[in-house]
């Protein structure tokens, strides 16, 4: 058996996410999954770093696959002649056989995109969140600031059954903002992150930047592990998975 490590990028506005579904196969792993398998000629299943849900994005999303027959040179230029034009295949190299995708990932980068216009960027409303009211933005840094670290991010989850550790480390939130574009992006590294975590921390830096909440509210919502205490989920179209990394 050959391995792979594969980075893709994509659009998923019309997707219903990462993850193969049961109910549908409009997903990027299905997508993935049919066109490889087709083009190698045997049932090939991959693995992702880690799910995106419908109408996240991604730049650097990183999955691996194991197959029987050694891919040629050619192999990323023709596949991206046979997938959707939303999805594309940007580089692809042999790996060790125990490279896992989703395992071995050390951290990830995430960022998230606002739209901060008055009527708002109709060529930006895929893969921004228009919000039209003034931000404070050193309000957000503010609470911002109080995510760093290593926390219990339980309230900052939107699977109230998950019985695994919602314990995860922020490495650092950083924010840029275009005048030009009057695009606001937030930017999160960490070592991972729970179901709708970037998200719920977003529609909370939103919150507080229209002044609905003060931003020691951000402790409050760690200490107390309830997601009654954090902020709204911001819509998925503003987030782009950003990379992967690995030691």
């Amino acid at each position: 058996m050959y391995s792979y490590k594969c980075i893709t990028t994509y659009n998923g506005t019309k997707y219903n996410g990462w993850q193969k579904q049961g109910n549908t196969h409009n997903t990027i792993q299905e997508k993935l999954e049919e066109t490889i398998s087709r083009m190698l000629d045997e049932n090939v299943e991959i693995a992702g770093s880690g799910r995106t849900d419908a109408g996240v994005h991604a730049l650097n999303q990183v999955f691996s696959f194991k197959c029987k027959k050694a891919l040629t040179d050619d192999f990323v230029s023709e596949i991206n002649g046979y997938l959707p034009k939303d999805i594309r295949i940007i580089s692809c190299e042999s790996c060790s056989d125990r490279f896992h995708a989703r395992l071995n990932a050390s951290e990830k980068i995430y960022q998230y995109r606002i739209d901060t216009s008055a009527y708002g960027n109709p060529f930006l409303r895929d893969t921004t969140h228009h919000v039209p009211e003034k931000l404070d933005m050193d309000a957000m840094k503010k609470g911002a600031a109080l995510l760093i670290g290593t926390h219990d991010f339980k309230s900052f989850c939107s699977n109230k059954r998950m019985k695994k550790s919602s314990v995860r480390t922020i490495y650092d939130v950083t924010f840029d903002y275009s005048k030009e574009q009057e695009l606001l992006s937030i930017t999160f590294r960490g070592n991972g992150f729970l179901y709708n975590m970037v998200r719920i921390m977003v529609g909370t830096l939103i919150e507080i930047g229209l002044n609905k909440r003060p931003a020691e509210s951000i402790t409050e919502a760690l200490d107390g592990c309830d997601r009654a205490l954090a902020g709204h989920t911001a819509p998925p179209n503003g987030l782009f998975l950003m990379d992967v990394l690995y030691e």
